[in-house]
């Protein structure tokens, strides 16, 4: 297939399979996370942390983390073929950042509870990046 026919399916409005790939990918991702998140929530607010206040300082880590993830997925994905260190250095600097951001502002500023706040999104940190891989490929 020729430069001139690839251009001519971008110009209207039919996508390259490898955008579509990527998008995909970062799809199934961001359901999948979403799913393992929400259990995990659920857990944690059941068995863990059961007030009140923890159950909504685990629901806004939840909601922070799915979003964080889907940026650092897509980025991941992104840069997959070509820089795949950086990408991944990318987003664990950028992970970082987000838990350091929660821990010093954003649980303040929401009136959240300290503790379960902060290890919820650890947690889903950690849960979300360890099935990180097996939707780099897809």
């Amino acid at each position: 297939m020729s430069n001139a026919s690839t251009n001519a399916e971008s110009s209207n409005g039919s996508p390259p399979r490898a955008r579509v790939g990527v998008l995909r990918s970062i799809v199934l991702f961001t359901v999948v996370q979403a799913v393992i998140i929400a259990l995990v929530a659920y857990g944690l607010s059941q068995f863990v942390w059961t007030d009140a206040a923890a159950a909504r300082a685990i629901r806004a880590s939840a909601l922070l983390a799915v979003s964080v993830q889907c940026i650092t997925f897509a980025i991941a994905r992104l840069v997959a073929r070509s820089q795949v260190m950086a990408g991944w250095g990318l987003g664990v600097v950028l992970r970082f950042a987000i838990v350091a951001f929660w821990a010093f502002l954003g649980i303040k500023s929401l009136g959240l509870s300290d503790g379960p706040a902060l290890l919820s999104l650890v947690t889903f940190f950690f849960v979300s990046t360890l099935i990180e891989p097996l939707f780099l490929n897809v």
